[in-house]
């Protein structure tokens, strides 16, 4: 079905390029085949849609076999909520992190202000339960350390909810915090006025931001340097970032928009639900990007578009490399030899996006190892990137552009393992039963953390 598609796809885009006479037996119509044939059916047919603008004639008999083309290469996600795969936040409390020796209570809007500024090292801040809203960036005042953090946390998940309507929520520039267990809702009117809801920047060293729900921002996470500082290994786990509707902005829509800091470990996020409807319409779920190295993207389930998986604009699950950085933002001030280098995607759950699942873009030495992508349009290599692929499943395939080089093992069609139908639903039913092979190199478990010694299956979860 895929060839199929691509075939089509392409034939339709030639068609409403140019008459057919160029097209076979020249060396443009060489570099066409060439470029349609590194690109997903997905991507030729929103290219073939933008090229029958403004074209009347082409429309009317080529829209029709367009769109039912796209019904086949993007089915649309069932209807009802998806299971979450027991990530993103949990009804449980993580326990307080350690190296905290004082306990401060703060129960007002203002008292939370005043806790910020205030906590020295090793004091945890409890919010009481209720509703606090904010209309003011909410800021730090003093370092943590590694050996005596400074937390804000809610005792217990579902109980303490925060409402932001300020473009930053809390702005993280100091080193060694902690956030926990907190619900935070961006309320802006405008939605273009609620951009983030932590903002870690600079000075923001060793931040934890564990078991959150983080709705209706455009950036949920942003990370990024300040003056030459660059907040380096930070930790995101366990949170639940979504939106309740597309996102009515140009600005950059990434539910994580990492740009330079090193060394971020971002594990078991259930991430859901992000749609630009302006500007050039990208979306993102996770990606890091501007000279940035060693991400670990791990054991997170991302669901592009719970419903409306052809709506205009494009859903990249994660991406290595992200869409480009200005140089004046990247680490090394060029962003030239490399977006990301040394990252790794592994044993994610990817579903419903109209465009790649995992997107290397500018990654040099990025591995991309043991992810399931179910409803996607695969993976892409691309813009000279260097990436290792072992043992994923595919609905979908590996498309290498732009000299990109490729070492792959183990990449299979999502079928040959997997009931597809029931794969869309996020449930598992087995085709086959795992073989013995080797483990991919530093991976000894699965999605759910099962060892994965002594049997091989490709994709995310063991049966």
């Amino acid at each position: 079905m895929k060839l199929f598609a691509l075939a089509l796809g392409l034939l339709l885009m030639l068609l409403a390029l140019a008459p057919l006479g160029w097209l076979f037996g020249t060396a443009r119509g060489q570099a066409v085949w060439e470029q349609a044939n590194s690109r997903s059916p997905n991507e030729l047919i929103r290219y073939t849609e933008r090229r029958l603008q403004g074209h009347p004639r082409l429309e009317r008999w080529l829209l029709p076999p367009l769109h039912a083309l796209r019904a086949r290469v993007e089915p649309e996600p069932p209807p009802g909520p998806l299971p979450d795969l027991g990530k993103g936040q949990r009804p449980e409390a993580f326990p307080p992190p350690a190296g905290l020796s004082s306990r401060l209570v703060a129960d007002t809007p203002q008292a939370i202000r005043e806790a910020l500024l205030n906590a020295t090292p090793g004091t945890q801040i409890v919010v009481a339960p209720g509703l606090y809203p904010f209309d003011a960036t909410l800021r730090l005042g003093h370092d943590g350390r590694s050996d005596a953090p400074i937390a804000l946390r809610a005792e217990r998940p579902g109980t303490v909810w925060f409402s932001f309507t300020q473009m930053d929520g809390i702005r993280v520039d100091r080193p060694h915090w902690v956030f926990e267990n907190l619900d935070i809702r961006g309320a802006c009117a405008r939605h273009g006025d609620c951009e983030h809801a932590f903002h870690v920047i600079g000075r923001g060293a060793q931040v934890g931001i564990r078991n959150n729900r983080i709705t209706d921002f455009n950036a949920h996470i942003k990370v990024n340097g300040q003056h030459g500082r660059w907040p380096d290994g930070g930790e995101l786990a366990w949170n639940t970032l979504s939106n309740t509707g597309p996102r009515d902005t140009a600005q950059p829509v990434v539910m994580l928009d990492l740009v330079g800091a090193d060394r971020w470990q971002v594990h078991d996020n259930h991430v859901v639900n992000f749609v630009k409807r302006h500007g050039n319409r990208v979306a993102y779920g996770l990606f890091a990007k501007g000279a940035s190295e060693g991400i670990r993207i791990e054991r997170n389930l991302l669901v592009c578009t719970p419903g409306g998986i052809s709506q205009p604009g494009e859903r990249i699950g994660i991406s290595v490399g992200g869409g480009g950085t200005d140089p004046g933002v990247c680490r090394d001030r060029t962003c030239q030899a490399y977006e990301h280098r040394d990252g790794l995607a592994a044993n994610n759950v990817i579903a419903h996006c109209n465009d790649a699942g995992v997107d290397v873009n500018r990654g040099l030495d990025v591995r991309v190892v043991h992810n399931t992508l179910i409803n996607t349009a695969g993976i892409t290599v691309r813009a000279g990137s260097r990436a290792e692929l072992d043992g994923n499943l595919v609905d979908g395939r590996v498309w290498r552009r732009d000299g990109s080089q490729v070492e792959q093992r183990g990449t299979t069609p999502l079928a040959q393992w997997l009931d597809p139908a029931a794969a869309a639903f996020l449930q598992w039913r087995w085709q086959r039963t795992p073989t013995d092979g080797p483990l991919a190199a530093g991976l000894s478990t699965d999605f759910h953390g099962q060892s994965r010694a002594g049997h091989y299956a490709p994709g995310a979860l063991l049966p």
